[in-house]
């Protein structure tokens, strides 16, 4: 495998941060040289560097774009960190239905938008979705809208298919979700078609102006900041802070904490998790 110089790391590294906001520091060499290594062997890459040039006289932007798909980390499972769905169902979205529905239930559907700023292969989107159903059975009551960004475009393609493999489908689905959700595709398990139709995709650079994307009741941002720089997370929080409703919730990384980061915010706690919302 060809290794990556020091100056190498440097070069990658900025170019890395500038287009995915990724920060990368010079401990991450092993990992952007076992990332990288397919696509330098199928551009015949003789170093890093020369990938790197490659990339940036590549006026279609694939390249970048498999890089950026070869870089970020796309671990996800199904119900990851079962606290915050747990939330979701038992405080977050009861509160919301709450304080959001109308006297005259005759009115138009209670709106409820929901975005997950880094949704990677569509778990977690497909995870918040069963909660939205299993709580409120039936969804013609409500006008869902749950959008699902990543900034990989490969991400997003299989988000937005919906389908998963074996191994996929065993990280954090239960048997009866399973069956009760997924349709049998081949080697493969695709969710049912009512619940992929709450959910929209798109790709989306958190670190870029959150222009057109709506106002949201519930924002999931998790593990995600956590490979950013202190003043890009600053940044982004800020701009968070922008698109969530007044009385909105904001759901982070069980390790991440806002404290330091976006005064707008302040944390709350139901039970053994805690979520933000934003200071009156």
């Amino acid at each position: 495998m060809i290794k990556i110089t020091s100056d190498e790391i440097n070069i990658l590294s900025k170019y890395i941060k500038d287009v995915s906001g990724i920060h990368l520091d010079s401990s991450k060499a092993y990992l952007i040289e076992t990332r990288l290594k397919n696509i330098i062997e199928e551009t015949g890459s003789t170093s890093f560097s020369d990938l790197y040039t490659k990339a940036k006289s590549d006026v279609s932007k694939a390249l970048e774009r498999k890089i950026v798909d070869a870089i970020t980390t796309n671990e996800t499972l199904f119900f990851r960190d079962s606290g915050p769905f747990e939330l979701l169902q038992h405080k977050i979205l009861p509160d919301l239905i709450d304080k959001r529905s109308p006297k005259d239930l005759n009115v138009a559907p209670l709106p409820i938008r929901i975005w997950s700023a880094a949704c990677s292969t569509g778990q977690e989107v497909y995870s918040i979705s069963i909660v939205l159903k299993e709580l409120l059975f039936d969804l013609s009551k409500y006008n869902i809208k749950l959008l699902g960004t990543d900034i990989s475009d490969t991400a997003i393609a299989q988000a937005s298919y919906g389908s998963y493999n074996k191994f996929e489908i065993e990280r954090g689905l239960t048997r009866d979700k399973l069956q009760k959700y997924f349709v049998a595709n081949g080697d493969y398990w695709k969710i049912k078609d009512e619940i992929r139709a709450l959910a929209s995709f798109k790709k989306i650079n958190l670190l870029m102006p959150l222009n057109g994307i709506g106002k949201f009741d519930i924002i999931f941002c998790r593990n995600v900041a956590i490979y950013f720089t202190v003043e890009d997370r600053k940044t982004l929080f800020y701009k968070i802070a922008d698109v969530l409703e007044n009385d909105g919730y904001l759901i982070v990384g069980s390790t991440e904490s806002l404290t330091g980061v976006c005064p707008r915010f302040e944390p709350k706690r139901h039970l053994r998790s805690i979520f933000y919302q934003l200071k009156e």
